[in-house]
């Protein structure tokens, strides 16, 4: 096979765009957002997760979707994170985020999301800009580029499913705050080894996956020589015969 072989984009499909190269694969560097929709309650959830982590940061419950919930909702997530202080740091010196070698004065993060009006909005690109947060949008049209966020929402959905049966939207915001917590700290995530997102998201996911590894490995082992004792012992010749 060729290993230099790169499959063409389909026609009138164009190419996906890598991140940038100071995007960093670890937490609390590339964050993505969108919104999705609870019909019975009337509300718009937007929604801001850690690429990396898949730890779910934050949500704002709106009957709206504007610029003015993506601001509220960073506004919540920065602080929750600690990164205000970084950002007060790069305020009188903003880095040229459209420079993907740039290393130092970098932006604070990566922001992923796809092409929804209030993402694209001014209000939203100055805002970003002020925070030095960095946008990158997915290609119109294909939802698999926030493939990220869109299985947090569809797994919310169907593993959560009393919430689409919330009308109320104060009963909504207290159960999706409660929802979160359980994702974050309780349930177990294929996408990062089957730890929580909040132990990835901390850096105990690897010593976790280790921890296990090498418990699956001695259980091997144990369960190797309980077979190998079982096999000589009933290969040893019975007591003899009497007559």
């Amino acid at each position: 096979a060729d290993l230099h072989f790169r499959p063409r984009p389909r026609p009138g499909k164009s190419a996906k765009k890598p991140f940038p190269q100071w995007a960093d694969y670890r937490p609390n560097s590339i964050w993505i957002y969108d919104t999705t929709h609870f019909t019975k309650a009337g509300m718009a959830v937007l929604i801001i997760e850690d690429l990396v982590s898949r730890k779910w940061i934050t949500e704002i419950v709106s009957a709206e979707e504007t610029s003015t919930q993506v601001e509220v909702a960073f506004t919540a997530a920065l602080e929750a994170e600690g990164l205000f202080d970084v950002i007060d740091a790069r305020a009188d010196q903003l880095p040229d985020v459209s420079q993907d070698e740039l290393l130092e004065g970098r932006p604070v993060l990566l922001v992923v999301s796809d092409n929804g009006p209030q993402m694209r909005s001014g209000s939203t690109a100055e805002f970003m800009a002020m925070c030095a947060l960095a946008q990158h949008f997915g290609r119109p049209g294909t939802p698999t580029d926030q493939a990220w966020i869109e299985s947090l929402n569809g797994h919310v959905k169907a593993e959560y499913p009393h919430l689409m049966q919330i009308s109320d939207p104060a009963t909504l915001r207290a159960e999706l705050a409660a929802t979160r917590v359980h994702y974050n700290t309780v349930r177990l995530h294929a996408g990062i080894g089957y730890v929580t997102p909040d132990d990835e998201h901390e850096g105990r996911g690897e010593a976790i996956r280790k921890a296990r590894e090498a418990g699956l490995e001695q259980a091997r082992r144990q369960r190797l020589a309980r077979h190998r004792a079982d096999r000589e012992e009933s290969n040893q010749p019975g007591p003899p015969n009497v007559v």
